[in-house]
């Protein structure tokens, strides 16, 4: 890791033509790479905690920093679960095609440096011991994004995160796809 490869996370991503969003209700878009849906530190451990949980779930994260940068990432929060659970599946997207077709492009500076969103960052780090980690790969100015997509491939929950610092509500996520579950 060097200072211009943190310095570099803050230009601007070369440009790539976004879909629409997918709405609750819509078909999920459909990639060859991505067997089901689309996320930082925070919002992996929480998917990875509730992995373990809830085994019958495939959980996905999506990566747009290059595939050694994401490995050592994932080594340095602990891995994507333990060998006796489920665990998240990674899917390393450096090109952001997999983003793109989501409905996740590049944010304004308001997205990323808000001043409520800069406090949220703070939050997290307070109470939970997760602060920002240096990027090695990837910009900032990425936008993410959580759903939930039953077996159908419908969504039923998320969408692309307001802020910078939103944290997956996996409660909802989850309790969206058990609903589906019941009828």
């Amino acid at each position: 890791m060097t200072i211009s490869q943190e310095l570099s996370s803050w230009s601007s991503p070369s440009y790539i033509e976004t879909s629409s969003a997918p709405s609750v209700g819509n078909k999920a878009p459909s990639c060859p790479q991505l067997v089901l849906p689309a996320v930082a530190e925070a919002t992996f451990l929480t998917m990875r905690n509730a992995a373990s949980q809830y085994p019958n779930i495939n959980f996905m994260a999506i990566s747009h920093s290059d595939k050694p940068s994401t490995d050592k990432w994932l080594e340095a929060i602990g891995g994507t679960g333990g060998a006796s659970s489920a665990s998240v599946s990674v899917l390393v997207d450096a090109e952001r095609e997999i983003y793109a077709k989501w409905g996740l492009g590049v944010v304004p500076w308001s997205h990323v440096l808000s001043p409520g969103g800069l406090l949220g960052v703070w939050k997290i780090g307070k109470e939970n011991g997760i602060w920002n980690r240096l990027t090695e790969s990837g910009s900032r100015w990425q936008c993410s994004g959580h759903w939930a997509v039953d077996e159908e491939g419908v969504v039923r929950w998320g969408g692309p995160a307001a802020r910078a610092d939103e944290v997956i509500d996996i409660e909802a996520a989850i309790g969206a796809l058990q609903k589906t579950d019941t009828r």
